[in-house]
């Protein structure tokens, strides 16, 4: 039974979300302290976030930015808010996937199986071998557990960063389509605006900078993104 986290505080909204998703065996709860979320978030240990962006005290891309710190869940933003930069920033600040409010609860629930199939179902990896770690010159992903590691340094990736960088290094120096990552990351990619992928990449930048990869991704115009077999870095294969 996966666990679900609805992060919202319009009760009527929440109620809905909560029934509809119960009927379908999800173990689901309902924070009612909206001060204590990060402490929710460990103690109920979700498989998935549903999260809204007007909260009161702080907004759901501070709360998505505490969660991070705390899990690798999958988090959906679903708000009534529909400008792009808002669908930007909450990608920018770890959210995996945006629905806009009013929405369909067929939708919704086909993103929420959607997102728990790709995370933990039939197309994850398993740990059984089978493309569970993927290794480019050192350079190795750990897709079970979403961590990247080089040269003894570590960090955490959520699910769709684990996905993109994996679809990059399973084609290494090879142009990847934007429209192939966009399919291996989202269900339905009529839906996801182009910039979404952008941000996305440029977050699986920066968490590769951090341990010490730099320039690895290429950005090929027009065409897709590549993953380069030489980057820049002290001790870096070239």
């Amino acid at each position: 039974m996966y666990r679900i986290l609805i992060v919202e505080d319009d009760d009527k909204i929440a109620s809905i979300l909560q029934s509809s998703l119960e009927k379908y065996d999800y173990e689901v709860n309902r924070p009612t302290n909206f001060k204590l979320l990060k402490e929710e978030v460990v103690k109920f240990e979700p498989d998935l976030i549903l999260l809204d962006i007007h909260l009161p005290s702080y907004d759901g891309f501070y709360w998505c930015r505490q969660f991070r710190s705390v899990t690798n869940a999958p988090i959906i933003f679903v708000s009534a808010r529909t400008g792009e930069m808002d669908q930007v920033m909450a990608i920018e600040n770890g959210g995996d996937d945006f629905i806009t409010k009013p929405f369909h609860l067929d939708v919704l629930l086909a993103k929420v199986k959607g997102v728990l199939r790709r995370s933990y179902g039939e197309y994850a990896a398993n740990g059984s071998g089978n493309g569970e770690e993927i290794v480019v010159h050192g350079l190795s992903l750990h897709r079970s557990k979403n961590i990247l590691e080089w040269q003894g340094k570590r960090v955490d990736l959520t699910k769709n960063e684990a996905l993109l960088l994996g679809s990059l290094m399973e084609r290494v120096d090879h142009i990847v389509s934007r429209e192939t990552l966009l399919e291996t990351l989202w269900d339905d990619v009529d839906f996801v605006d182009d910039n979404t992928l952008t941000v996305n990449v440029t977050r699986v930048r920066k968490k590769m900078e951090e341990i010490g990869v730099m320039k690895a991704i290429e950005t090929v115009r027009g065409q897709g993104y590549r993953l380069l077999q030489t980057w820049t870095e002290d001790g870096a294969p070239s």
